[in-house]
C-alpha cells in the first residue's frame, strides 16, 4: 500500500512542479497562456507577475510532497508522513478553491486535485 500511495504522491509532486514551470518560466509563451484561458499576449504580460508568484506556490507544494516521500522512505516515517499529508491536503484544498471560482475551472481543478487527493487518502492508511 505504501508503494501505491507513494506513486500517487510522487505524481502529484511532479504535476505541481510542471505547473510551476508553466506559470513561472513559460507563462509568456502563447501555448502556455492559451492553455490557461488567457485571451491575449497583452493579458499574459499583465498577469505574468501573478502567474510567476502562483507558480512558486505550486513548486513549494510539489517539493514538500517530494521531501515528505524522501523522509518517509529513509526511516523518518512520522516526519515524512506529516509532510506528505500536509502537502497533498494543501494541493487538494487549492483545487477545491479553484472550483469555487467558476464551473469553467472544473477540469483544471480535477487535474490539479485528483492525484493529491488519492495520495492523501492512501497515505492515511499507510
Amino acid at each position: 500500500m505504501s508503494v501505491v500511495a507513494s506513486v500517487f504522491v510522487g505524481l502529484a509532486a511532479l504535476l505541481h512542479v510542471f505547473i510551476f514551470v508553466l506559470e513561472s518560466v513559460r507563462w509568456r509563451q502563447p501555448a502556455t497562456w492559451q492553455r490557461f484561458g488567457v485571451a491575449s499576449q497583452q493579458d499574459a504580460d499583465t498577469t505574468a507577475s501573478m502567474a510567476y508568484n502562483q507558480g512558486f506556490y505550486n513548486l513549494f507544494l510539489g517539493l514538500g510532497a517530494a521531501l515528505g516521500l524522501v523522509l518517509y522512505a529513509t526511516g523518518h516515517e512520522s516526519a515524512g508522513r506529516t509532510l506528505v499529508l500536509f502537502s497533498t491536503a494543501s494541493m487538494w484544498l487549492a483545487a477545491t478553491v479553484l472550483i469555487t471560482t467558476g464551473r469553467s475551472y472544473l477540469r483544471a481543478a480535477l487535474t490539479q486535485g485528483t492525484l493529491p487527493f488519492i495520495g492523501f487518502v492512501l497515505f492515511l492508511f499507510v
